[in-house]
């Protein structure tokens, strides 16, 4: 069983939802990225979105357009986001890697070899923002092939596009909480909820919600629907509000903590027992 599968369904024995962070990788370098990994799984991530850095994303907002071009500058490569994966493997870190990249670093790769890497430094699945469903065939079919979970994103949309959407996924489903790019958000659309049931009653894959998530309140509210919360602009800001720190040797101890401090009042969120409670006094 693919390993994203086996979290979930033991997150679901547990009564909890799953924490996704997303990480730009090679903000501020590489060696900081991996000890980063490492923090926020100690703070209780799930799961973890490797971010690829990439010159001209479609769908991130400032934040993470600004740890992208940090990134750049330091000329990582997606080469190097998906080794740094089997490094942090190395140094005991467990939990599943799903890598986040636009599909113009995999045509360059070449479909087959870039899948045959992801086996190769254990990430577990891959989502491509800019492949809509109507295009993705030929790629899903090879990643079906190398049993790596192929996650679909799905915005507010028809009922019936959200059924065809949802109907091939496997892993989990990335519900869009609003139409735009990635960002800090203090609301939500009125019809949320809604969306969400749709998407849920559609499939019996996992869903999680991302886009504009940031703090804990907005984890508890999603647990009560979702089996996923992801969280990256937010988490990418916090890096950032730390950088000076994280590229000081006397200062990183210091910054890493403040970023697994951060990590860990989400993650308090994910209890959907805890969150019933509340919710009902």
């Amino acid at each position: 069983m693919n390993l994203i599968d086996q979290t979930f369904a033991q997150l679901k024995r547990e009564g909890r939802s799953a924490l996704m962070p997303f990480l730009t990788i090679g903000d501020p370098d590489l060696e900081t990225s991996l000890k980063i990994i490492k923090e926020v799984e100690a703070a209780g991530a799930d799961l973890v979105e490797l971010g690829v850095p990439y010159s001209d994303p479609l769908a991130d907002g400032p934040v993470i357009q600004r740890a992208s071009q940090r990134a750049l500058q330091q000329k990582v490569t997606i080469h190097d986001c998906i080794a740094l994966a089997k490094r942090a493997r190395a140094e005991g870190v467990k939990m599943p890697f799903v890598l986040f990249t636009y599909y113009n670093p995999i045509l360059q790769l070449g479909p087959e070899s870039f899948f045959q890497q992801l086996v190769d430094h254990e990430i577990s699945g891959v989502i491509i923002p800019d492949l809509p469903y109507e295009e993705d065939d030929a790629v899903r079919t090879i990643a079906e092939r190398y049993h790596i979970q192929f996650i679909p994103l799905v915005a507010p949309t028809s009922k019936e596009r959200i059924e065809k959407i949802t109907s091939r996924a496997s892993g989990f489903i990335y519900c869009v909480s609003s139409m735009g790019v990635t960002g800090v958000r203090s609301e939500f659309a009125q019809d949320i909820d809604e969306f969400l049931s749709t998407v849920k009653a559609s499939t019996d894959v996992p869903i999680a919600v991302g886009f504009g998530i940031s703090n804990k309140d907005h984890v508890a509210r999603f647990t009560q629907i979702c089996d996923g919360i992801i969280v990256g602009s937010a988490i990418v800001r916090e890096i950032e509000a730390n950088l000076a720190l994280l590229q000081s040797t006397h200062g990183q101890q210091e910054g890493l903590a403040n970023i697994r401090e951060f990590v860990a009042n989400l993650k308090s969120g994910t209890d959907r027992a805890v969150v019933e409670r509340v919710s009902s006094n």
